[in-house]
């Protein structure tokens, strides 16, 4: 077979329409609203009786953040948009590539002499351009430098100036004091304008008319009264705090002198103004004093050089401020949301908090943007896996893409799309092998991948998705070259995107990274890294942030001094749990799960009862197993059941964190030291849906498969009179809480996981049915459960009467399968095994009996659940259970749940049942060939018998545990006696274990 690649396809450039560009600057925030107009048409012929007739014209009305515009009519709808967006391109002053790129430098330094030489007329006063409100100001009685305007406001306010300067000397994008030194420049070219020779003031060399100014004056002369502000300080030393201060806004007071007399500058021409930092719709800009330079030259770096030409002494970058705007910014700066707009004739205002400057940084960083756009900033993390729209919370992975490197000045992320033609029946190992197949590869330019999820894509197809994350300059900076591979399209896009992600946050957390680290890293992901590039692109943020975060993390780290000071409680997991509360429902949150919790943080410093609150939700769901919360979260939340609540501490983050969830109570925090506070989460569950795997089984079976699969394995334990079972991948217990349930002729169960947390949970569920509810009649004996993982072995769990692994073999690896099929049937030797796994080609028909048709696109559609490794057809799973049955001495058959065997597609759920040889005779010399023991025992149970007082029984020792901790807790609950188990196993070295080779448990949790 060949590989197919599509063609380079070369187009002209042409002139983007005015909507395009539109589009180009506001993406989907930009909003047409088409208003239909009916109109009257003139009969020709009057007095004829026929209904007056209609025709229908059409008005747009373009909605921007916080801007409006609105057509005329036209008989045509597009031509309505089009015509609504020439209208606001026009006024705010937005060019097309094409128009800018066609100026020569020439051209574009004339064309900046008549912009400006414009700004000073009759007419432009009458205007409605954010511009005039400062010449309201200037026209005013009192004003000492009446009919003047700083150079400032009009690099602020006018767009289009600011883009000419763009095009004479491209380090004007970057460089607010180059902007100013070119609108000077060009001032002075200009006969009509005055400038003077040290001042940085310009203004109209003919008076204007009375009309004029009358009409400006007017239109601005209803003042805000007399309000005060916040804005920031942000001091140019980054050893120094960030500051609130507050601006006394008024009729008499002109804001640019406000803000020139608190950075204590001559007058308000004195003030460089940045571009819009965060959104295009505030007015939140960066204030700061021109450096001090000795006269400005002709040339366009003017304000670089002395009249001589020598160079100037450079002056001194604020680099948080200028980090925070993309900007170069000098000496100490003030953040302040305020000005004029083309919406108002009034001036704009906003407070501008600390919270807001924190958040804003959090916002650079790679998890910011999802940390806020949840308003989760203390609970909240990246996921690390995308299981599909459906369960995805918050904005889709391409779109904090998108946001990141907006956030960096970068240009637009490309991805590039591999489409692959194979068999939809294959198993993911099989995709991966068949490299014979055809692929098409299309490149996306920026991005443009809006109706990706609206394809339909026929079933042969499989998609690969690489990206590349380009500087504002096009050089690389990373590229993600990813092998896994996609039934949707738009899945490869998301998943591309979370993975280069995740390494962006990788890489912030260590901003100190050498280069030849940061290669490896970045390999071992599957991403290029181009250090040269990133490093430069990254020098501010690493300046700023590589050298203090590690310091403000240890100085705040509480939780070591938080046990001393309450010896009762323990750390474990990064936390220590408090109290749990409310009866236990018995609903537990599973991995896949959407789980719906409530929360609140609050900083609270030891030994004082006062706490301060941070943050908190109502409501706040995130799919469990996916790490898109801190994990001290997850581990607190899945180990409540519905309606139960809990409460625990853990180390403080880092200061800007907490300084950005903290809100209005920022004005008490901002000073305080952190040293021995803490964070105290209080947590409650509130809803644990069906995870996805569930609900299709149960939508299509009844009793479902889970259960079928439970009586399935009862019969066979009855059939062979098994007396000990042991259930490897366990999990919750679910199987061995049903044993208890049925009538059988087992003496002794076994569970093994490697999940604690699971275990846990199966040790509390046994517990109360055996040792508290005598009213259950069972013949089970002895109940024990092992930590540690179903590849290795351990001699205690040789040549039981029977073995079960239900639905736990497809979290593993396919190789761990593998080993675990050689290791359970060559050293463990059951005499029967009982091994069930999902058949992968009964999923399409599970699919359609679950999930909704609106649903059925936006869900993953790989494997049943998203913690699948891999599942198999039934001609792999009947390879599998024949190969190692032939080499390990056992005979096998197959069956199954749901479904008929003679009915394609077979069972879904199918079962291998192996039993041992009748003529084996290994089993007295594998009893003493390998006596290892590297399970850890976790719980035991066993009927209560007489027993020597100086040997108590395991079962003792977790009674007096239990106890212990009830006695601590205050609680007779039995739900805590897991905490009990878990205190236990704290006094006990921990015995070495492989984990990295299990499955994380049974999908047949209750």
């Amino acid at each position: 077979m060949e590989s197919q690649e599509a063609p380079a396809v070369s187009a002209k450039r042409s002139e983007l329409t005015p909507k395009a560009l539109i589009h180009h600057k506001y993406g989907r925030t930009a909003c047409y609203r088409i208003e239909e107009v009916k109109q009257h048409v003139e009969n020709d012929c009057p007095g004829l009786v026929i209904p007056q007739q209609f025709r229908s014209l059409y008005r747009c009305h373009l909605d921007l953040p916080d801007l409006s515009f609105t057509s005329d009519m036209f008989p045509k709808k597009k031509d309505a948009e089009q015509a609504a967006a020439k209208i606001a391109i026009e006024k705010l002053g937005i060019q097309s590539t094409s128009a800018t790129n066609d100026l020569t430098l020439e051209g574009a330094s004339n064309e900046l002499v008549a912009r400006i030489s414009g700004l000073f007329t009759d007419e432009f006063l009458s205007s409605t351009h954010p511009l005039t409100g400062h010449f309201g100001v200037a026209f005013g009685a009192m004003r000492e430098h009446f009919g003047r305007i700083p150079i400032s406001a009009i690099t602020t306010c006018d767009v289009k100036v600011h883009n000419l300067c763009k095009i004479i000397n491209s380090k004007a994008e970057s460089d607010p004091l180059l902007v100013s030194s070119l609108v000077l420049n060009a001032a002075r070219k200009c006969s009509s304008i005055c400038t003077a020779t040290d001042e940085l003031w310009i203004w109209k060399q003919a008076p204007y008319s009375p009309e004029a100014i009358a009409s400006v004056i007017n239109r601005h002369s209803e003042s805000v009264g007399c309000v005060q502000i916040e804005a920031l300080r942000i001091p140019c030393s980054i050893e120094e705090n960030v500051e609130a201060l507050t601006l006394d806004v008024s009729k008499e007071h002109y804001y640019l002198d406000l803000i020139a007399q608190k950075l204590n500058v001559k007058d308000s021409s004195r003030v460089l103004v940045s571009r819009t930092v965060g959104k295009a719709s505030s007015e939140m800009k960066v204030y700061f004093p021109y450096p001090e330079v000795p006269h400005f030259s002709d040339s366009s770096s003017g304000l670089r050089k002395s009249s001589e030409g020598k160079a100037s002494i450079e002056p001194i970058i604020n680099p948080r401020a200028s980090y925070l705007s993309g900007q170069d910014i000098y000496g100490d700066a003030i953040l302040a949301n305020i000005g004029y707009t083309w919406k108002s004739s009034y001036l704009f205002y906003e407070d501008v908090f600390l919270c807001t400057y924190y958040r804003m940084l959090l916002s650079k960083f790679p998890d910011g943007h999802y940390k806020l756009s949840r308003e989760a900033i203390l609970a909240a993390e990246l996921p690390t896996v995308y299981t599909g729209r459906s369960n995805w919370m918050g904005p889709a992975p391409r779109d904090l893409l998108y946001a990141f490197c907006r956030q960096h000045k970068f240009s637009e992320p490309v991805f590039s799309i591999t489409r692959i033609n194979a068999e939809a029946s294959l198993s993911v190992t099989q995709r991966k092998s068949n490299s014979s197949k055809p692929t098409e590869e299309v490149d996306i330019a920026n991005g443009d991948v809006s109706d990706v999820g609206a394809k339909n894509l026929d079933n042969s197809s499989i998609f690969r998705c690489d990206v590349k994350i380009l500087s504002r300059r096009l050089e690389p900076i990373v590229e993600g070259s990813f092998t896994d591979t996609y039934r949707k399209e738009y899945d490869a896009i998301q998943c591309s995107a979370l993975k280069v992600l995740l390494w962006f946050d990788k890489y912030f957390k260590q901003l100190d990274m050498p280069v030849e680290v940061l290669s490896s890293s970045g390999h071992a992901h599957g991403i290029i890294v181009h250090a040269e590039n990133l490093s430069h692109e990254f020098a501010m943020c690493s300046s700023i942030f590589g050298s203090t975060k590690n310091d403000n993390l240890r100085e705040c780290s509480t939780l070591e001094s938080f046990c001393k000071y309450y010896p009762n409680r323990k750390e474990e997991n990064g936390m220590v749990v408090l109290n749990i509360e409310g009866p236990d429902s018995g609903v537990f949150p599973s991995p896949g799960s959407l789980i719906c919790i409530s929360y609140a943080v609050a900083l609270v410093k030891m030994g004082d009862s006062v706490k301060d609150h941070l943050e908190g939700k109502d409501e706040f769901e995130f799919e469990v197993g996916t790490d898109a919360v801190i994990h001290q979260l997850e581990a607190c939340a899945t180990q409540l059941s519905v309606n139960q609540s809990a409460h625990f501490v853990i180390d403080m983050p880092s200061r800007d964190l907490i300084l950005a969830a903290a809100g209005k109570a920022i004005k008490d925090l901002s000073k305080l030291p952190l040293y021995n506070c803490f964070l105290e989460y209080s947590v409650k569950v509130l809803r644990v849906p069906e995870p996805l795997e569930d609900r299709m089984e149960k939508a299509l079976f009844s009793p479902s498969l889970s259960k079928q699969r439970i009586e399935f394995a009862v019969q066979y334990i009855n059939e062979c009179s098994a007396a000990t079972l042991v259930d490897f991948g366990c999990g919750s217990g679910s199987l061995l809480n049903s044993l208890l349930e049925h009538t059988t002729t087992l003496e002794k169960i076994v569970g093994v996981d490697i999940s604690q947390k699971s275990l846990a949970r199966a040790a509390k569920i046994l517990h109360q049915k055996l040792s508290l509810n005598s009213g259950v009649p069972t013949s089970i004996r002895q109940a024990v459960l092992y930590d540690g993982s179903i590849t290795v072995y351990d001699s205690r769990l040789f040549g039981f009467d029977i073995g079960t692994c239900l639905e736990v073999i497809e979290h593993m690896e396919e190789d761990q399968a593998f080993l675990f099929g050689d290791v359970v049937l060559s050293s463990f030797r059951p005499r029967t095994l009982v091994v069930s796994t999902p058949n992968y080609e009964y999923n399409p028909i599970l699919r359609r009996s679950a999930v909704p048709a609106t649903e059925e696109n936006t869900a993953p559609c790989k494997f049943r659940n998203y913690d699948h490794k891999f599942e198999w057809t039934r001609g792999q799973f009947e390879r599998w259970a024949t190969d190692i049955a032939h080499r390990h001495n056992y005979s096998v058959e197959f069956s199954g749940v749901g479904g008929t065997a003679d009915v394609e597609p077979g069972f879904a759920s199918q079962i291998a049942i192996f039993r041992r040889s009748s003529c084996d005779t290994t089993e007295t010399y594998s009893k003493t060939e390998d006596s290892s023991q590297p399970y850890e025992l976790i719980w035991e149970w066993a009927d209560r018998t007489p027993q020597p007082k100086s040997q108590p029984t395991f079962e003792v020792e977790v009674e007096r545990s239990a106890e212990s901790v009830q006695s601590d807790l205050g609680e007779s609950n039995e739900e805590r006696f897991h905490l009990g188990v878990k205190r236990m196993r704290q006094s006990s070295p921990p015995l070495h274990r492989d984990r990295e080779t299990q499955a994380k448990g049974s999908d047949d949790e209750s």
